[in-house]
């Protein structure tokens, strides 16, 4: 009895392994073939095309069949909502000369005789300037011709000889000319403003008004270029054409001259009444020495009458003639 279960176990053992060998054998079989079809989807879905070899490793592109490809949409460009940065124009170089390029301003002055400085001014784009003469203490106006000349005589009141020239506009120009005869010289100078005028007389050897040795504006002595002086003569400054002219009287005289020099003021509708105000201004070795000239006009009644300043060098003296 024990024999035949036995044998039946065996058999029945026997069948078990039989049947899960051919199960795997059947198992392993349809795997493979899952396997190779899948294997053969990708194949057929997807190729690699390898690229040559370069010096820098560069993607691999993948390509697709044609059919599996979707159609790519039409896009229509849009505007940029970002405002496009325009640069500005170029500025173009302004080439052009400026005026005191095109127009230059230029002083020069030259030794004269007696201590005179000639002065010669160019300023081409101001005509008809009123400009403004400054040289040891006097300052005068002038004023420049159609073409913007201006050419005149002024006595050195230094030996440096510096003079400065200031036109409407500003422009300021200066030229200095050494002028060492004025040390041997004297003068005398008064200068004002406008209306507020005064007038310069010099009496030489006792002269009195109208004699030979008399100096004014109306007998001026004006000396012969190139003979030395025997006496002294007035030099009559500015341009009373331009706006505030500045006006002055200049006397020249030897220095071991002992001429006497007075000042004069005449009462006038368009001085009576009022304080005029000047200058006076020395020469004495080539040196220049400035003062200040108040004198108090009487009122209108007294028209026509001179007020005289004297001894003007050593103090002042007012008298009336």
């Amino acid at each position: 009895m024990d024999m035949k279960r036995r044998i039946a176990l065996a058999a029945a053992l026997l069948a078990v392994g039989l049947g899960a060998g051919h199960f795997v054998q059947n198992r392993a079989a349809e795997e493979k073939l899952a396997a190779q079809r899948e294997a053969a989807v990708k194949v057929k879905s997807t190729s690699v095309v390898p690229l040559a070899a370069e010096s820098d490793p560069a993607p691999i592109i993948l390509t697709r069949p044609a059919a599996e490809v979707p159609a790519a949409p039409m896009l229509t460009p849009q505007p940029d909502s970002t405002p496009a940065k325009i640069a500005p124009p170029a500025m173009p170089q302004d080439t052009a000369p400026t005026q005191a390029e095109a127009c230059p301003v230029t002083l020069d002055l030259a030794a004269k005789d007696h201590a005179m400085l000639g002065l010669t001014l160019l300023a081409p784009c101001q005509p008809d300037a009123r400009v403004v003469i400054k040289q040891g203490g006097l300052a005068v106006t002038g004023k420049t011709s159609a073409t913007g000349a201006l050419f005149l005589d002024l006595p050195a009141m230094t030996t440096d000889g510096t003079v400065t020239v200031k036109l409407a506009d500003g422009t300021r120009v200066e030229a200095t000319r050494p002028m060492p005869e004025v040390a041997g010289l004297r003068r005398f100078a008064v200068q004002w403003l406008d209306a507020d005028a005064f007038q310069l007389q010099a009496f030489e050897n006792g002269a009195d008004y109208g004699q030979p040795g008399h100096v004014s504006a109306n007998a001026p002595h004006t000396p012969v270029p190139g003979k030395p002086l025997t006496g002294g003569f007035l030099s009559l400054l500015g341009d009373d054409s331009v706006d505030l002219p500045m006006l002055a009287e200049v006397y020249t005289f030897p220095a071991n001259g002992m001429p006497d020099v007075v000042v004069e003021a005449v009462v006038t509708d368009a001085t009576c009444g009022r304080e005029l105000l000047g200058e006076t201004v020395a020469s004495v070795g080539g040196q220049s020495d400035s003062s200040e000239l108040t004198l108090a006009m009487p009122d209108c009644a007294a028209k026509g009458d001179i007020l005289v300043l004297k001894n003007l060098v050593s103090g002042t003296k007012l008298a009336t003639r």
